[in-house]
């Protein structure tokens, strides 16, 4: 293997938007560097079962439009 190419990994610390922390390895920043993040699995709608908006002419009343005629 070549020297010298792969990054460092080292111990951070990682804050969630509710305050839980937890350490893991990375090779963001530099050893002992706190992370702190603005969206994550307790905020972000995608897990916490935010509002979904179906919209009348959406892409699948399109798809359903454009192939109705195959007996889908």
């Amino acid at each position: 293997m070549k020297k010298d190419i792969h990054p460092d990994y080292h111990m951070i610390k990682v804050v969630m938007t509710d305050g839980t922390e937890y350490m893991t390895y990375s090779t963001w920043g530099k050893e002992g560097d706190v992370m702190r993040l603005d969206v994550d699995s307790v905020s972000h709608p995608a897990w916490t079962g935010g509002q979904q908006r179906l919209m009348e002419g959406g892409q699948l009343d399109r798809f359903k439009k454009k192939f109705s005629d195959l007996g889908i």
